[in-house]
């Protein structure tokens, strides 16, 4: 990361438009996120789909030929796609350079039996569908947490809620951080505020929320957020890289999240897709720097999160049920 030499970053295009006489209104500072990450910094790095013990190995390695930090690695095919072996390999290699490891957890119903998601309305979409789905999730946090897991990835708000009552009823270990997938990411202050009750640690909005709809949320949570610089095509393949340094500004504590549009699925990932996840997994390293480089010319690269820490904010959860 290059040093800042400005007080206050520049926008993109900034002294030409402004020659021009075409120059933007100054920022409000009303509308800054006042919220930071516990550690200091306000924004963290995540590179999203690492599906297997070879593709973390990729972005490692890529990490370093690049100078990407790193704070956080997800997967997204879940703990059920993996062997004790391979769960255990990613969280030593993660675990020896201070990266967080976030697996997906349990069935979800985009791809079990239920008809209904692939109907328009998309049914439920990805939740857990009865108990047994629920169960399937609980079984996967308590296989993952006992291998070295710190994070899981949760998809569905009854499953999230069970998951903080067992990190507080000493079933779970209690530095272990919920995170809220994606694919049901709320849109209003309101359901963002229900999601760090249920125990969300941080939580992904969809990318094409606007800075404005960030700055609301954060008039009402310090729950830190998990957007996509550029997202998934199944997530709208946005690419929102010059807006980088103002979702910051707006959302932090903000976790930069390093997609990939363009790019096959890959969930649930297996060895048939091996050269699309590897290459895929290359290219969001790639990525990132790309808007490393862009945060480093318009000199708001400052503000990082340090590196190797995991702890979220002090959030406000909602009362245990009644005995």
């Amino acid at each position: 990361m290059t040093d800042r030499t400005q007080d206050t970053p520049r926008r993109p295009g900034e002294p030409a438009l402004t020659a021009l006489g075409l120059a933007a209104p100054a920022p409000d500072p009303a509308d800054a996120s006042p919220h930071a990450f516990p550690g200091g910094g306000r924004w963290r790095t995540e590179v999203p789909s690492c599906e297997g013990p070879e593709a973390l190995a990729v972005v490692l390695a890529e990490a370093d030929r690049l100078d990407v930090p790193v704070h956080r690695i997800s997967q997204g095919s879940g703990v059920w796609m993996l062997t004790d072996a391979e769960i255990t390999e990613m969280a030593g290699a993660t675990a020896e350079r201070g990266i967080e490891l976030c697996l997906f957890t349990g069935p979800r119903g985009t791809w079990d039996t239920g008809g209904s998601v692939r109907t328009d309305s998309g049914g439920a979409g990805p939740r857990a569908r009865g108990h047994d789905a629920l169960a399937g999730c609980v079984e996967d946090a308590v296989r993952a947490t006992g291998l070295g897991v710190g994070c899981l990835l949760v998809a569905d708000e009854g499953v999230l809620w069970t998951l903080h009552r067992a990190r507080e009823a000493g079933l779970l270990p209690a530095d272990t951080t919920l995170k809220l997938s994606a694919l049901v990411g709320p849109v209003n202050p309101a359901s963002y505020a229900v999601y760090e009750g249920l125990g969300a640690d941080s939580v992904n909005v969809p990318s094409d929320l606007t800075p404005a709809h960030l700055t609301e949320i954060r008039r009402v949570s310090a729950a830190p957020m998990d957007l996509y610089i550029e997202a998934p095509d199944d997530l709208g393949g946005f690419v929102r890289m010059y807006e980088v340094a103002e979702l910051i500004r707006r959302g932090a504590p903000l976790y930069l999240k390093f997609g990939l549009a363009k790019a096959p699925g890959i969930y649930p990932y297996g060895h048939h897709l091996r050269e699309a996840a590897l290459a895929s997994a290359r290219e969001r390293v790639r990525r990132g720097r790309l808007a490393l480089d862009l945060l480093a010319r318009h000199g708001a690269d400052g503000g990082m999160a340090p590196l190797g820490d995991r702890t979220p904010p002090r959030l406000k959860r909602f009362p245990p049920p009644s005995p």
